[in-house]
């Protein structure tokens, strides 16, 4: 029997699809987007536009779109992640040249109707390739040098190029991303040990460098280190959004102010307060008990994830479900920890919270992916 015949026998077909949907995590995904929609509705002062509404009918968009790529057999997906890949690439290149400017970087490609963010495509594309890289390479080569380039290749390509527009919070979560998948599938540990080791000592270099004749960072590079580490020496500057920050994740109590009730963002003193520092709202409205609710959410969809990637014995489909729960990990954690004041404030969303279209609509898609690797598992 061939690999297509395999499969076509294997493969459920119409309402059985819709039945073997993994729909604990569905539920999941439509609870923490609906924390999104309420936030941003408070946001607002109260009012459907301008966010909440334009969030919603993306949500919903971006559900028809994690089903379409559900229904489709993961050796598809496989078949054709170099070509998303390619496709991926070409588009932070028109970027480069036809991109358009917000917020003093070069991130998007107006399409009328949306404006379009390439690096967040590249990031499912990417983990798509490396998984179906490591599904295709034999187990003996995996750790071999010049099998270890490649891959290391196909992360630095596209960081180069997100960090060229500049994107320094993308650029970190591609690399992330890219090294977990790589260590899932079986490269030597040592090859990370290497990079963890070569990476404190360029930090512990350019502190040392400091007052030197070769210093390696501009003094202002230094300051918004300084900044950084200790916000109150410019709490009017460079420290104003994570001091802010602090205060409403702190004025929050235990239980909140209540709904709608947040000082903070009411009153305008939050930067951002429906994109990057929309867990602050939260937080303040509804104390620790909110956060750590949201929270929860979030761990239990990568235990889902975590679960389908178990339970299914397609290389190819274990791995880009693992990814795809590395990258949502990787979205939520560098956020909180980045208006906690635990990590410079690079620009990463909330995922599914947070305002905007294609951090939304990619997300919902990439967790096709891991529908898809539910629903065609063997059973």
């Amino acid at each position: 029997m061939s690999y297509l015949e395999y499969h076509a026998k294997t493969t459920p077909s119409g309402l059985r699809k819709i039945l073997y949907l993994n729909w604990p995590l569905t539920l999941l995904l439509v609870t923490a987007a609906g924390v999104g929609f309420l936030m941003l509705y408070s946001v607002a002062g109260g009012s459907f536009s301008p966010w909440a509404e334009p969030q919603f009918k993306r949500f919903l968009l971006g559900i028809a779109a994690m089903l379409i790529v559900a229904m489709v057999p993961t050796w598809f997906w496989r078949n054709i992640s170099a070509l998303a890949f390619f496709l991926s690439l070409l588009l932070l290149i028109a970027v480069e040249f036809f991109g358009s400017v917000g917020m003093g970087a070069q991130r998007w490609i107006d399409l009328g109707f949306m404006r379009l963010q390439p690096s967040e495509l590249t990031k499912i594309t990417l983990v798509m390739l490396l998984a179906a890289y490591y599904d295709w390479l034999p187990a003996e080569r995996i750790s071999k040098p010049v099998w270890v380039f490649l891959p290391v290749l196909m992360i630095l390509l596209p960081t180069f190029l997100v960090l060229r527009q500049p994107d320094l919070g993308t650029s970190i979560l591609l690399m992330a991303a890219g090294g977990g998948v790589m260590f899932l599938a079986g490269v030597h540990w040592s090859y990370f040990a290497a990079v963890i080791a070569s990476a404190v000592a360029l930090v512990s270099a350019v502190f040392q460098s400091r007052g030197t004749d070769w210093q390696l960072l501009k003094n202002y590079q230094y300051r918004r280190i300084d900044t950084f580490l200790d916000p109150s020496q410019d709490p009017l500057g460079a420290g104003y959004h994570i001091t802010q920050s602090k205060i409403a994740l702190g004025s929050g109590g235990w239980s909140g102010r209540g709904y709608m009730q947040g000082t903070q963002s009411r009153l305008n003193f939050l930067p951002e307060k429906h994109t990057d520092f929309i867990f602050t709202t939260l937080a303040e409205e509804f104390g620790f008990i909110g956060g750590f609710t949201l929270l929860s959410i979030y761990v239990l969809i990568i235990v889902f994830c975590v679960a389908t990637a178990f339970a299914t014995k397609d290389r190819f489909a274990s791995l880009v479900t693992l990814g795809v729960a590395i990258t949502f990990f990787l979205f939520f954690a560098v956020n909180m920890s980045m208006v906690m004041g635990l990590a410079p404030v690079v620009g990463v969303p909330l995922p599914l919270v947070s305002y905007g279209g294609s951090a939304m609509l990619v997300l919902l898609a990439a967790f096709g992916l891991v529908q898809s690797a539910n629903i065609h598992r063997p059973r």
